[in-house]
């Protein structure tokens, strides 16, 4: 079956070459039995692609189930998959069947699979190795023939590296990986989905569909997009129902989704800028931007005192030294120091035309060694403490501001210990 057809039958929209590898990828895989490791951003529609790997397998005539692992509390997802004996916990008043015996012969996909906990993924692994697992309160070992489709918004590596996930399982998963490419990654891709969605909506509510100007398709082709094609398709219905107009201009398409000129996060590019709208980003480049935000601040700071010097070298001498206090040399952080072992000599212009030479005892823009924690984790930690007393402690907004979705920032919450 051909790329075009499968989109046909699936309703995929968009050729960018990302979109055709994984299709392609996909279709080849489903013949097999073969585990499935989806990757890509919330909102690209992995569970869209677990439909095409089961619908085009020998198992299409058998039981699909889709289960989101992060839904499930910790307590009961043990049940949930693999069942559970009468009286096995408080609560259990009858046996239960789990996924895995009542899709026996199907296929399970399990989405957000890296928030399973860590027991669980010990079952998980189980099963994939042998076909074998036990019911919660049981001894008796069963058989299932399932195949399994996992799908994941979050860097299963890292999560390897930190201890949060089974390495053994993630290279049992990963059997054939398939990533889907965010939507800022697409191209034309974003325009021909906003005109579907908005003809789908039109039909659905019989109005007139809108169009957009070259200048509001120019806008959200610049737009990041971080809750990808979700985003979009709501995007869409609003324009569709608030719109005056029916052929959209880039300014009523502002006044109906102001976000849409916002750039929520940086991304570094090839000149080492930040353009959140030319690249993709992740939780670390959090981080980059904190960086880069201080080393603006400190170069802020340095401008401002030349200013108020009036590029009188006494009133700068008097300013540096205020900055970096008179003190023994060993009492100077050793940041300052560097700053101090590292400061060229300045030349600043007097009214008569000469030159003065001075040498001040501070300089941004030399090589800077900052003596600080660059630990990963208590920078995001830092970030998160940050975002929520921003947001007054509106995890939906501080989520927002991050750039991640809110189960995450619960999740992390919790990881470091911030409930309070």
């Amino acid at each position: 079956m051909d790329i075009q057809t499968i989109k046909n039958r699936f309703g995929i929209i968009g050729n960018s070459p990302q979109l055709n590898h994984a299709i392609s990828i996909a279709e080849r895989v489903s013949s097999t039995n073969l585990t499935v490791l989806i990757t890509g951003e919330s909102g690209v529609g992995k569970e869209v692609f677990s439909q095409i790997i089961h619908q085009l397998s020998s198992r299409k005539h058998n039981n699909f189930i889709a289960v989101n692992c992060g839904a499930i509390p910790e307590g009961t997802i043990d049940s949930e998959l693999f069942g559970h004996e009468k009286g096995s916990f408080t609560g259990a008043n009858d046996a239960r069947k789990g996924y895995f015996e009542t899709v026996n012969g199907g296929t399970i996909f399990l989405d957000e699979v890296g928030e399973l906990p860590l027991g669980t993924q010990a079952r998980l692994l189980r099963v994939l190795e042998t076909g074998e697992y036990i019911r919660v309160g049981s001894s008796k070992v069963m058989k299932t023939d399932v195949r399994v489709v996992a799908a994941t918004n979050v860097n299963l590596q890292d999560a390897v590296r930190t201890g949060r996930f089974r390495e053994d399982l993630y290279y049992r998963l990963s059997t054939v990986p398939i990533t889907i490419p965010a939507l800022r990654e697409r191209g034309e891709d974003i325009y021909f989905l906003f005109r579907k969605f908005c003809i789908d909506f039109s039909e659905r509510m019989k109005m007139t569909p809108v169009k957009l100007n070259d200048d509001a398709k120019a806008l959200i082709l610049k737009y990041t997009w971080p809750g990808n094609v979700r985003q979009l398709k709501n995007v869409a219905e609003q324009v569709s129902i608030l719109a005056v107009n029916k052929e959209v201009s880039a300014h009523e398409l502002v006044q109906i989704v102001p976000d849409i000129t916002q750039n929520r996060l940086p991304a570094l590019t090839k000149d080492g800028l930040f353009d959140g709208a030319s690249a993709g980003y992740s939780e670390r480049e959090l981080l980059y931007k904190l960086i880069f935000d201080l080393k603006k601040d400190l170069n802020d700071l340095k401008q401002f005192v030349l200013n108020a010097t009036n590029g009188q070298p006494e009133a700068f001498e008097k300013a540096a030294h205020n900055f970096i206090p008179s003190a023994k040399q060993d009492t100077i952080p050793s940041y300052q120091q560097e700053y101090v072992a590292h400061t060229p000599t300045i030349h600043m212009p007097q009214n008569d035309g000469k030159t003065i030479f001075i040498e001040p005892q501070s300089h941004f823009d030399s090589h800077e060694t900052i003596e600080e924690s660059l630990s990963i984790i208590d920078k995001e930690k830092e970030l998160i403490i940050k975002a929520l007393k921003k947001h007054r402690n509106r995890r939906k907004d501080a989520a927002a501001d991050l750039g991640i979705s809110e189960r995450t920032l619960y999740r992390k919450i919790k990881e470091y210990g911030l409930e309070d």
